[in-house]
């Protein structure tokens, strides 16, 4: 498809929007009867149904991402940034996603969701019949669109990004000063710390924190830059491009600072907010027990009060990231015996002794062994056993018992934001090794990348990831406004991580037999992209949580 104006193709896609947002609300009346019991959503009718309540969360994120994609190009069009490169993006990216609404959407690789799926039948499926969406679905995603935009890349292989973003020029150059970072400090060495299972190097954790990485969103009154979640999007998606490890060290930070903005006292604010924004002190996150994963009302570690009004704390905890040489743990815990759901729950800072090589773990009470991972290497993951470990009363979070599983909550946009964009930084990172192998390697007299379905591939990666981003780059607006944002943040989070392995497993596949040697960082980012599936939410827990929202 080639529009003679540029307002055609503008006009074309504006045009299918409405056919999908009728699908959409049909497929949501239709799932809500499936799964309703007298007038109430349940949640065992849910379980029972959960191809159809899933496949409506992938339905609507596809829409939402349809709706983004939108705005971004008519942004640009405004801008008068719209060129070639952004128009066929566009293009691509509608008549793909209809198409998949039409025929059926990819949840992963071993499991579609179809519209009869959801309950729809062919009266439904003719809402699809609109021309725009017909016009689109036969012609937008064309192998000519896909050849020319690799064609484009190629030519702008100098640039940042494939494709404008959208983004404000701050923004932009928040990107630039990371992305050079990244390429200066990270990249060279980064295959190497995951191939020796090395931690992250000290000096770079003091670097990112003279950069403010982790004071990016903390006010600025207790230290840190008060700047937007746009922005932490930003960073967290140029450090992860050039190693998730590296894009990851921030998340606990901000998971502990927002859980002390959102619960804290006013006095463990002012004590704590300052050191972490400095990274004076480095939180992780202890909220997973070995019998629970994303069960986490089940959780069983106890907090006893003793006479001094202190806790003794008792139990164990798994999948524990950069645990050994960290200051303080956000740590999830029973408080009340008699409670068998997440009302027992009670938030704690858990003050520890950073660890070394030899003593990872030298804080009386508490124990750790390291778990052995295919990826996500460079601040390791750890088992933590605690017995007896002794936490003061002043560190309960809030100062009141019960209030733990609301607080963590009250964290979850955020964190579900901030792993889309560690998600789309190794989808970038895939699409960056993949393209300058395909250039570089010859076959049958030719680079690999004059090859049809390579370059096909490569054109979809980049597609897939503007799609992703715009859909982050949403949640975080509306995080930023003040908007409740726990469906934007999901979805991007759920569609980012599937992104994320295409790309990684498709750039592997450009490789072929050398993507499977170690040596190839190809392998490195298939093996960092497959956890994106799983942590902050596996996929499935994901789409459960948006159903259940969208049904609500």
């Amino acid at each position: 498809m080639k529009p003679t104006l540029l307002s055609d193709l503008l006009a074309l896609t504006n045009a299918a929007l409405p056919p999908v947002e009728k699908l959409f609300q049909s497929a949501r009346t239709a799932v809500a009867a499936m799964v309703s019991e007298e007038g109430r959503v349940s949640g065992q009718l849910i379980e029972q149904n959960q191809t159809a309540a899933h496949g409506l969360s992938w339905l609507a994120t596809y829409h939402q991402s349809l709706v983004q994609m939108q705005k971004w190009a008519e942004r640009l069009q405004a801008d008068g940034k719209f060129g070639e490169v952004e128009q066929l993006i566009h293009q691509i990216a509608f008549g793909e996603y209809l198409s998949q609404i039409h025929g059926g959407i990819q949840m992963n690789q071993g499991e579609v969701v179809r519209l009869q799926d959801l309950g729809l039948g062919l009266d439904d499926l003719n809402t699809l019949m609109e021309p725009a969406v017909v016009t689109l679905t036969q012609t937008g995603n064309t192998q000519a669109a896909r050849s020319r935009l690799v064609e484009l890349m190629q030519e702008q292989s100098a640039n940042l990004t494939t494709g404008a973003t959208g983004l404000d020029e701050e923004l932009e150059m928040i990107r630039e000063q990371f992305r050079r970072f990244a390429v200066e400090r990270v990249e060279p060495h980064a295959h190497d710390w995951h191939l020796k299972d090395e931690l992250i190097p000290m000096e770079i954790i003091d670097e990112l924190a003279e950069m403010g990485v982790f004071g990016l969103t903390i006010p600025e009154e207790f230290g840190g830059f008060g700047l937007s979640k746009a922005s932490m999007v930003v960073v967290s998606e140029e450090l992860s491009r050039g190693y998730i490890g590296v894009g990851s060290l921030a998340t606990r930070s901000e998971i502990a600072a927002e859980l002390i903005i959102c619960g804290g006292t006013d006095e463990q604010k002012a004590n704590w907010l300052p050191k972490i924004a400095s990274a004076e002190i480095l939180p992780t996150a202890v909220f997973t027990e070995p019998n629970t994963g994303s069960d986490l009302g089940s959780l069983r570690t106890r907090a006893i009060k003793d006479a001094n009004g202190d806790y003794q704390i008792t139990g164990n905890k798994t999948w524990i990231t950069h645990a050994a040489r960290t200051h303080v743990m956000t740590l999830l815990a029973r408080t009340n015996p008699d409670s068998a759901d997440h009302r027992g729950l009670s938030m704690f800072l858990a003050e520890k002794t950073p660890g070394t090589e030899q003593d990872p773990f030298p804080t009386e009470g508490m124990t750790g062994g390291e778990i052995e991972v295919l990826g996500y290497r460079g601040m390791k993951e750890y088992e933590l056993a605690f017995d007896g470990f002794q936490v003061k009363g002043e560190n309960l979070l809030g100062g009141e018992e019960g209030k733990g599983f609301k607080q963590l909550m009250e964290t979850f946009e955020s964190a579900r934001i901030q792993t889309a964009a560690r998600a789309i930084g190794v989808a970038q990172s895939a699409l960056d090794i993949a393209t300058q192998y395909a250039q570089d390697r010859k076959q049958f007299g030719k680079s690999l990348i004059e090859f049809p379905r390579v370059s096909g591939k490569l054109a979809m990666m980049a597609v897939e990831i503007m799609i992703a981003r715009q859909l982050t780059y949403f949640s975080a607006w509306e995080k930023d406004n003040g908007h409740r944002c726990d469906l934007e943040a999901g979805m991007a989070k759920l569609l980012g991580a599937r992104v994320a392995w295409a790309a990684a497993d498709n750039g592997l596949q450009i490789h072929g037999g050398n993507g499977f040697a170690l040596e190839y960082k190809i392998s490195r980012v298939l093996c960092d992209a497959r956890i994106l599936n799983i942590f902050e939410g596996a996929a499935e827990i994901q789409a459960q949580v948006i159903a259940r929202r969208l049904l609500a």
